[in-house]
């Protein structure tokens, strides 16, 4: 299928969009995070509903648990840094997570490259704090935290996806089941946080779009295109997302960045491209994204 690296590439623009979309309304993180899984991981669940009894396993129902943990780390990050600085340490920190944990819990080592670029990685971390400034305070470095928590129950999810493939479950199922078990976990905390602010015209508009675009659609397109496109392929594509998301923080939300910030996101970037480009080992899949 010709068609499989633009499928990776439009599902990374979708991801991209999630921060700004997510900023136009006027929910708190919490509930905003929670409407985007019920809709998105009731739709995923009921495409992939007639493999999902075959994936229901433990490791994904912890999986599930790490989705939900993920959409909440991610929205509050983007509230305290702004969309640019938050998709990009919260996406950035994940291959390098991802990295450790295989190495963790299947024993697959990282490579020198791997080493060089993490530190490259957490060197832009360091500067995107800096570029803040004395006004941002307390609010920019919990943020980057919080970013850096949100890469870590990523690369979870995304190795227990991996491992759940790779021992022979459809992807479908497998996101079927994550994404679905995030929604049953998230349904009571968007219930207790208030479903009023849904009401308005635009707060609809956009959890529906969060919901059905960049989470049900986005991992549809991830996973045709995985199909056809070497998982290393698939992770550079990806790469669009923290691009597209700094882009429409500073056109669409108007943020400004200080020139360290600046060469930090570039720091930040050059290193994900270094470890996003193929080694001669077996990657597994699903490295590359939420």
């Amino acid at each position: 299928m010709r068609n499989g690296p633009l499928a990776v590439v439009g599902a990374a623009v979708l991801w991209g969009t999630a921060g700004t979309a997510g900023l136009l309304v006027s929910a708190d993180s919490v509930a905003l995070a929670a409407a985007r899984l019920v809709i998105g991981g009731t739709a995923l669940a009921f495409v992939a509903r007639g493999g999902l009894r075959r994936a229901l396993k433990p490791g994904l129902l912890l999986g599930a648990v790490a989705v939900a943990a993920y959409q909440l780390c991610f929205f509050a990050a983007v509230s305290r840094t702004g969309v640019a600085i938050g998709t990009v340490v919260a996406i950035g920190s994940g291959p390098v997570f991802t990295g450790v944990l295989s190495w963790v819990l299947h024993g697959r080592r990282p490579s020198g490259r791997w080493a060089v670029s993490t530190t490259a990685a957490i060197c832009g971390c360091a500067a995107l704090i800096v570029g803040g400034g004395a006004e941002a305070g307390e609010r920019m470095v919990s943020g980057v935290l919080v970013a850096l928590l949100g890469g870590l129950v990523y690369a979870f999810y995304a190795v227990t996806a991996a491992r759940a493939i790779g021992q022979g479950h459809e992807s479908n199922a497998v996101m079927g089941v994550m994404f679905g078990g995030a929604a049953v976990i998230m349904l009571p905390v968007l219930v207790v946080s208030g479903v009023e602010w849904i009401a308005e015209p635009r707060a609809l508009v956009a959890v529906l779009y969060l919901g059905l675009g960049t989470t049900a659609l986005s991992y549809f397109l991830y996973g045709r295109g995985l199909r056809t496109t070497p998982v290393a392929t698939a992770a550079t594509l990806a790469l669009a997302e923290p691009a597209v998301a700094a882009l429409l923080g500073l056109v669409v939300l108007g943020e400004r960045l200080a020139p360290v910030s600046v060469a930090g996101l570039v720091l930040l970037g050059l290193s994900l491209v270094a470890v996003a480009v193929p080694e001669r080992t077996t990657e597994m899949r699903l490295e590359s994204q939420p």
